[in-house]
C-alpha cells in the first residue's frame, strides 16, 4: 500500500480505494484477509473509525465480507466486479470525451484508432 495519504479525497474513501487497488493489481486474492481496522490505523496514522467507515464501504459494495471473530476477506469475484467497474469509469472519464472531442473536429473512430496504433508503435520503437 502507499505510505501516505492526501487531501484529494476524504481518507475513508482512500482506504477503499487502496484496498481496491490492491485486490485489481493481484496483491491481495480473493479470500485472502485484508488488513484489519486497527492495522491501517497504524499505519496510517488515522482514526480507527476512519479506517473502519473505508472498510465497510467495501462490504457495502460486497467486494469484502467480515467474518466474525476472524477479520475481514476478499470475497469471490470481487477482482471482476472491480475491473468491470474500473473498465466502465475509463470509458466514461478517457474514451467517451476523446471520442466527442474526435467527432468535434471531424476524426472518425478509424483515424482515433490509427493515432492510438502509431502512439504505441512508436512506444516500443522506444525500448
Amino acid at each position: 500500500m502507499k505510505p501516505t495519504l492526501d487531501e484529494s479525497q476524504p481518507i475513508f474513501q482512500q482506504i477503499a480505494s487502496l484496498i481496491m487497488d490492491e485486490i485489481i493489481d493481484g496483491r491481495i486474492k480473493e479470500e485472502e484477509q485484508v488488513p484489519s481496522t486497527n492495522e491501517l490505523s497504524r499505519f496510517y496514522n488515522i482514526n480507527p473509525a476512519t479506517a473502519r467507515k473505508g472498510l465497510q464501504s467495501l462490504v457495502d459494495k460486497e467486494i469484502i465480507y467480515k467474518q466474525r471473530g476472524v477479520g475481514m476477506f476478499v470475497a469471490k469475484g470481487a477482482m471482476e466486479k472491480l475491473l468491470s467497474e474500473r473498465k466502465q469509469q475509463f470509458y466514461e472519464e478517457f474514451v467517451s470525451p476523446l471520442l466527442n472531442e474526435a467527432k468535434r473536429i471531424q476524426l472518425d473512430e478509424d483515424m482515433v484508432i490509427e493515432l492510438i496504433k502509431r502512439k504505441i508503435d512508436t512506444k516500443e520503437g522506444e525500448k
